[in-house]
């Protein structure tokens, strides 16, 4: 799982080894304290032109939650949509 973005509080991972959010599934969290060290790899990534951006491991931690509530989105080559959103995509279901 490849990070594609980090900061203090939130953290973005993509399922493929592509930097962007153009094909597969990216998962957006909202709400955590990123673990330092791996903030410092990503942030250290970013600025020499994001060639070789962190990945994790199968069962490594990315962080902690910040509070009893976190913030998840999955979002596929699409837009994030919001299905309590009658008034646009979501007419007639």
């Amino acid at each position: 799982v490849l990070v594609i973005y980090a900061s203090r509080d939130r953290i973005a991972l993509k399922f493929t080894r592509e930097d962007n959010v153009v094909r597969g599934y990216t998962l957006h969290i909202d709400g955590v304290c990123v673990e330092p060290s791996l903030l410092t790899l990503y942030q250290q990534s970013d600025r020499a032109g994001r060639q070789l951006l962190p990945a994790l491991r199968p069962r490594q931690p990315f962080g902690r939650a910040r509070s009893d509530q976190v913030v998840i989105a999955i979002v596929d080559h699409g837009t994030f949509m919001d299905p309590r959103s009658r008034k646009d995509w979501w007419q007639g279901y």
